[in-house]
């Protein structure tokens, strides 16, 4: 987080945006180079990932107006400063939904590790003999409680969050969550990516009440991308996204003990340009556009 500047009012930071609040109270998020994995705030930055995310985030926000409404105003009003340009939105506050809105279309992540000591994930029950990177019958809603930074969210059920919010609005959030990680799932499958899964974060319009989709979207940050071409159940997927920073974190070659409680280990900086390079192409081939156009 830098200097706040004048007009605005900083409001939180977490694992990798800060937030602000101008006079006239409106949202400003900042994308930062920050890298979380395993709950910890990495000490290596990744270079432009602030921009790609947001590059990715408008992008999205775009293609899914049909679907569903989001908080996006503007990525150039002036009240951003030049430093932050490219990283940077401005948005309409949200009454947020307390939930982690997690769709799985394939096998993967702690969703295997649930289904490996259940046979269920989030209390969905699946097909037994499933493994790594198999894809799902359909595609399932598996909701998770957002944690604070340092703690981990946990997968809940959709009874749980209906006891949470409402049944109105756990219905609300788990349709609207299924309908767009579909048509994603579709528009990524044509440029030769399989997504195969993404959480989504909603909230309350403060004028309408309609449910709206908030922070960022479909990003490597919040999704698994992985490539089509290169799909192979049965073991970790090649990716596009923060999981080749999981897996460095998780080999003899990072030294670290995930259950020493100890934070990870700084990235080498081949880890670090080959993440960067990663998020990049995630970015250019969902788009189609160059990411050396987008501004900032």
């Amino acid at each position: 987080m830098v200097e706040t500047p004048d007009g605005l009012t900083h409001v939180h930071s977490g694992k990798v945006r800060d937030l602000y609040r101008s006079a006239d109270g409106r949202l400003v998020m900042v994308a930062s180079d920050r890298m979380s994995a395993f709950d910890f705030v990495l000490d290596s930055p990744i270079p432009d990932k602030g921009r790609i995310l947001t590059a990715m985030s408008v992008w999205w926000f775009a293609q899914l107006d049909a679907l569903v409404a989001n908080h996006l105003e503007s990525v150039d009003d002036p009240i951003i400063p030049s430093e932050w340009q490219g990283r940077t939105m401005v948005c309409t506050p949200l009454d947020m939904v307390p939930v982690e809105a997690v769709a799985r279309g394939y096998l993967t992540g702690s969703g295997l590790l649930d289904y490996r000591a259940t046979g269920e994930v989030c209390g969905v029950a699946l097909p037994p003999g499933l493994v790594d990177g198999d894809r799902l019958p359909e595609p399932i809603f598996t909701p998770a409680t957002k944690a604070a930074i340092g703690e981990h969210d946990e997968n809940v059920s959709f009874e749980t969050i209906t006891a949470d919010v409402g049944p109105e609005t756990a219905a609300e959030v788990r349709d609207l969550t299924l309908g767009i990680y579909s048509f994603a799932a579709e528009l990524a499958a044509g440029r030769g990516i399989i997504l195969a899964d993404t959480k989504f974060e909603f909230g309350r319009h403060p004028d309408t009440g309609a449910l709206v989709l908030g922070d960022e979207v479909l990003t490597p940050d919040s999704s698994r991308f992985w490539p089509a071409d290169r799909w192979t159940p049965g073991r970790p997927q090649p990716s596009f996204d923060k999981q080749f920073v999981r897996n460095w974190l998780l080999s003899p070659e990072s030294g670290w003990d995930r259950a020493s409680g100890e934070a990870p280990p700084p990235l080498p900086d081949d880890v670090v340009a080959a993440t960067r390079e990663r998020y990049v192409e995630a970015y250019e081939r969902l788009t189609g556009l160059s990411f050396a156009d987008w501004p900032g």
